[in-house]
């Protein structure tokens, strides 16, 4: 995106326009990076004839920190936790998309078990992700009760992740080859409680919003994108899916153990901002009905790789046999011995495709990693989206795009 400071506002058709219409008042304003609307650090520089959009230019950067030069000065297990702040509202599918993209390069599979329990993650991550996503965006159009039901929930799942890796929202429990430990006797029980509770929440708020007079005026023919134009525009996930574009990477191209789940990739028709509601509510209940399967058929056997040159041995090997010990010692200062080559792996989180590209030439450490965050590219249908509405309908747009500013900003 171009600097906005290097743009000429308004532009020439803008000001022929305003000289040939005395009463036209074109003014340039900011909203962000400090709004409560634009969920996080995100500047949109808007040109309005009154009340009406007639341009806009995101501005984004506020809050880059570097994540892919950092990659490249790290060991490929050094840098998993950093997945956690991409997008920070889904840490474990981050995590989960990471692992994936290193083992492609080191040509691995992990267990069935580990495979199971990462799908878990990834939805139990995609709930969380959306039941926040529709929270603030229904909050934004003015439902703040919807707002705290979501939030009710999501703490639950905080729980459960907190039950596995010892912590609520920068997880890190993934690892390259495996996870940090295998699920506690607790969990599932656990898990099956809070999927039995889940639904009627999902429903309250299916009640609250779908046929809600408010809402539906405030979403409904807003911000429409057609089909052809988020294909164009590189958009993923459920705002390509709410276009009428059925592309899920988990059918798509099944990663994990995807390919055992039964479940529907839900679409939109119009592709507007009450579409890609519906969508999100969908994907919630999709959600739910592969965990129910996951639990139900959860793999004995191991849980990460058997190999000591690529998953830390067992601490009580390590201290114990000298082989262990060396192997340990190598994997923690220098990483694990990648092989020369470059592999791209994208997986379907929460807010679209999030893809990692890693070129390696040898050693522990990539010496290229380039990150596609999905909010990043969702971000370029704003002018498509906004242009000709008027600038409450803002806050509606950006809601239903749902993106987050730590993949915008890596």
């Amino acid at each position: 995106m171009s600097d906005v400071r290097d743009m000429a506002w308004p532009d020439s058709a803008a000001r022929a326009q305003t000289a040939a219409d005395p009463d036209a008042e074109r003014m340039v304003i900011n909203m962000g990076p400090q709004h409560p609307s634009t969920h996080g650090v995100l500047r949109v520089v808007l040109e309005l004839d009154g009340e009406e959009i007639t341009n806009l230019w995101p501005d984004i950067g506020y809050l880059h920190r570097g994540d892919e030069k950092i990659a490249e000065n790290m060991t490929y297990a050094q840098f998993l936790p950093y997945t956690d702040r991409l997008d920070y509202l889904a840490p474990l599918a981050n995590n989960v998309a990471y692992a994936y993209a290193v083992e492609k390069l080191l040509g691995v599979d992990v267990p069935r078990r580990c495979q199971y329990i990462r799908v878990i993650c990834c939805e139990l991550a995609r709930i969380s992700s959306h039941l926040l996503g529709l929270g603030c965006y229904a909050m934004d159009v003015g439902a703040m009760t919807v707002f705290l039901y979501a939030m009710r929930q999501r703490e639950l799942i905080h729980d459960l992740c907190e039950t596995i890796s010892g912590a609520r929202f920068t997880t890190a429990y993934t690892r390259i080859g495996g996870l940090m430990n295998d699920l506690p006797p607790e969990f599932l029980p656990l898990l099956r409680t809070f999927l039995k509770g889940l639904p009627a929440t999902v429903e309250e708020i299916d009640g609250l919003l779908t046929r809600n007079r408010i809402f539906v005026d405030r979403t409904k023919n807003i911000g429409v994108l057609s089909a052809a134009d988020a294909i164009d525009l590189g958009l993923t996930g459920p705002n390509l899916r709410a276009s009428g574009v059925e592309f899920d990477l988990r059918k798509a191209q099944p990663y994990s153990a995807y390919g055992d789940f039964d479940f529907e990739v839900p679409t939109g028709t119009v592709g507007d901002c009450y579409d890609r509601y519906l969508v999100r509510m969908e994907e919630i209940r999709q959600s739910i009905r592969i965990l129910h399967q996951a639990a139900d058929h959860l793999p004995d056997g191991p849980w990460h790789l058997d190999d000591p040159k690529i998953f830390l041995p067992r601490k009580e090997k390590v201290l114990t046999k000298m082989e262990e010990l060396i192997h340990h010692f190598m994997i923690v200062t220098e990483g694990v011995n990648a092989p020369p080559g470059e592999i791209y792996f994208s997986a379907e989180n929460p807010k679209g495709e999030l893809g990692f590209l890693i070129i390696s030439r040898g050693g522990g450490v990539p010496h290229r990693l380039k990150i596609r965050g999905p909010s990043f590219v969702n971000l370029q249908a704003l002018p498509k989206l906004c242009i000709g509405h008027m600038v409450a309908d803002m806050t509606a747009i950006l809601g239903s795009l749902d993106f987050v500013m730590g993949e915008c900003d890596r």
